[in-house]
């Protein structure tokens, strides 16, 4: 059975990769909701407008949405489907845009509304990522050492015990 570690993990990684994956795809076209897709597009004209060193290293606000878009879609993805080290550094790249996105609302003064989904999913991109660093927990092996007949915990082990070690 697995343990509640790896439960937890991968729940956050699928939910959270599908949610990237829809919020990617949002930026990227409007076929999932129109409405949704105009609102990211002037919410990224604002952006590119708030931060002139965007237009002097020639991003547009199209390029930004599109770029931010299709990483948030390739990150959620390897989050959902792919196993091992790849979802953490998806789980870290994801966080990182996370925290630029944040940058981005406050940077043009948006109320906390407008941003709060991008507070609680970067939470849970912190708790995931926290979570997963963690060694697994794996409870201590006894080794016998047989002397003389007598079985006998070894040494080192025997002395992080007790705190000290036996001589005879």
């Amino acid at each position: 059975m697995a343990s509640p570690r790896t439960v937890t993990i991968i729940a956050l990684s699928v939910a959270l990769g599908l949610f990237f994956v829809f919020m990617g795809t949002i930026k990227l076209t409007p076929r999932l909701s129109r409405d949704a897709y105009n609102e990211m597009k002037r919410a990224y004209k604002s952006y590119v407008r708030a931060l002139p060193m965007l237009k002097k290293m020639g991003v547009s606000s199209i390029l930004l949405r599109k770029s931010i878009g299709a990483l948030e879609v390739a990150c959620g993805i390897v989050m959902t489907l792919v196993p091992g080290r790849p979802k953490d550094v998806a789980n870290f790249l994801l966080l990182l845009l996370v925290l630029a996105v944040l940058f981005f609302h406050q940077l043009v003064g948006d109320p906390l509304k407008r941003y709060a989904h991008a507070l609680v999913f970067g939470i849970l991109l912190t708790c995931r990522l926290l979570i997963a660093r963690q060694p697994e927990e794996q409870p201590p092996e006894k080794r016998i050492l047989s002397v003389n007949g007598d079985e006998q915990p070894l040494i080192h082990e025997a002395a992080t015990e007790k705190g000290k070690i036996k001589v005879s």
